[in-house]
């Protein structure tokens, strides 16, 4: 499962990040990381971004983007 399927209100925890190079570096710069519970806060109506609460701070994602971030 993937952030991007994510129910709005629930906290979940990442378990992998896929992608490589520059855009997973991209990824782990803005706090998600793996083991990191990140909370699904709003999801845009046609889907992007998705807005998450990683760490304390408010973070918006691309569709693209959330879809590299595996879930448990």
């Amino acid at each position: 499962m993937t952030l991007r399927e994510a129910k709005i209100g629930t906290t979940v925890k990442v378990k992998k990040l896929n992608g490589t190079g520059p855009v997973k570096r991209r990824i782990m710069d803005m706090g998600i990381t793996k083991g990191t519970d990140v909370y699904v806060r709003k999801v845009a109506p046609l889907g992007d971004p998705v807005e998450v609460t990683v760490r304390g701070y408010e973070l918006s994602l691309r569709k693209a983007d959330a879809e590299m971030i595996e879930i448990e």
